[in-house]
Formats: C-alpha cells, sequence, structure tokens
C-alpha cells in the first residue's frame, strides 16, 4: 500500500494515524518532495476512474496563476492538466491511497481510509 501525503495537512496525518492503528504494511510518499510523473498521475486516475480536474485543488496560489478554473475539462484536455499536476503537486488532493490489490482512493475521511483496509 502507498499513501500520498503532505506532512503538513491534517488529513494525511488522521489517514496514517489510522494506518498504522489497523496494523497496514504501507509507504508513504511524499509527493511534494517526490512528485508524480505524468505517467503515474495517469495511472492513478484510471484506477480512480476520475479526471485530472477531480483531484485539483483549484483553492491552491498556483491554480489561480494558471487560470485553472477557466480550463477546459475535457478528454481533449486531459494531458494539460495532468501535466499541470506533476509540474505543480501542491494542486493534487490528498492523501491518495493505493492498495496492494489496486484499489485507490482520495483518503480524506475516515470510511474512505478504512475501505481500502479489507
Amino acid at each position: 500500500m502507498e499513501i500520498w501525503v503532505n506532512p503538513r495537512c491534517s488529513k494525511c496525518r488522521s489517514a496514517v494515524s489510522l494506518l498504522d492503528e489497523a496494523g497496514a504494511t504501507y509507504t508513504v510518499r511524499r509527493y511534494l518532495e517526490d512528485p508524480p510523473t505524468p505517467a503515474e498521475l495517469e495511472a492513478v486516475l484510471d484506477r480512480l476512474g476520475l479526471g485530472p480536474w477531480d483531484i485539483t485543488r483549484t483553492g491552491e496560489k498556483v491554480a489561480t496563476e494558471l487560470g485553472l478554473k477557466s480550463w477546459p475539462r475535457t478528454p481533449a484536455d486531459r494531458a494539460r492538466w495532468i501535466e499541470a499536476l506533476s509540474a505543480n503537486p501542491a494542486l493534487i488532493q490528498r492523501p491518495i491511497i493505493t492498495a496492494d490489490d489496486g484499489t485507490t482512493v482520495v483518503a480524506r475521511d475516515e470510511e474512505t481510509v478504512r475501505s481500502v483496509l479489507g
């Protein structure tokens, strides 16, 4: 299992605590320091069944600077969004957990974290 975290994020810390309480074995990826590649983002999005705009933190300063709210959200624009997320990992919603079976969730609440524990 892998969890993408920002250590300053309270939801990330909560998710890690829940994994610890459950005795889960996992790897922490500090995605701000080790940003996912476009290919890794594409794989995560495929597992989530979401578009890149669905995991984008549009309230971030860099989102405003890039004008993301006005970007089209179409299949033709998917690669542009993924490139922006990879180049600016602060835009990625967190935490994201990928379980050993490939199940992937944006784990912003306790119930979602527990859903990947089996």
